[in-house]
């Protein structure tokens, strides 16, 4: 049970991390951090059976997207801290390091580049943006972001409990 609530704590604080690596982002260099209420409206428009979209922004708006888009994103980052733990096992509980949860991080791009941006209409991997460059590259630096949340709260976490 321990293992679990861990777990769960570790993949809401490695998605804190992300969005305050946002917000500095923001501040530092003016990008605009995840819009996470068109998430929810993509994931909303799935109920009725539409999975893709040539421009989420111009598709109907959802009730409660913001909610939903938001929620998404932190049980998407418990889930990828379930499978920091499947792949490593306790021991990497017990004695987190760096390079399992950067790995695994930067591995979780796939999601992005494969899943959402197509089915928001970006294209695979952002193809379909201005910059497409710079989306892949700002996609790949969040996703290290949130691989090293993922190092810093089992490590924070074995330091406090």
């Amino acid at each position: 049970m321990q293992n679990i609530v861990f777990i769960v704590l570790i993949g809401i604080g490695a998605t804190l991390v992300m969005d305050l690596w946002a917000l500095l982002r923001q501040q530092l260099f003016s990008i605009a951090p995840t819009n996470w209420g068109m998430v929810g409206r993509w994931i909303g428009h799935m109920r009725k059976g539409r999975f893709s979209h040539t421009s989420i922004a111009n598709a109907d708006a959802v009730s409660g997207e913001k909610i939903i888009g938001w929620t998404a994103h932190y049980v998407i980052g418990i889930g990828y801290a379930v499978l920091l733990f499947l792949l490593f096992g306790e021991t990497w509980l017990l004695q987190p390091t760096a390079g399992p949860a950067l790995a695994l991080g930067i591995a979780t791009v796939v999601a992005p580049f494969f899943v959402l941006q197509p089915g928001m209409g970006a294209g695979i991997a952002a193809s379909k943006t201005p910059n497409p460059n710079a989306v892949r590259l700002h996609s790949v630096l969040n996703h290290a972001v949130f691989g090293l949340g993922l190092y810093l709260s089992a490590l924070v976490l074995r330091l406090v409990l």
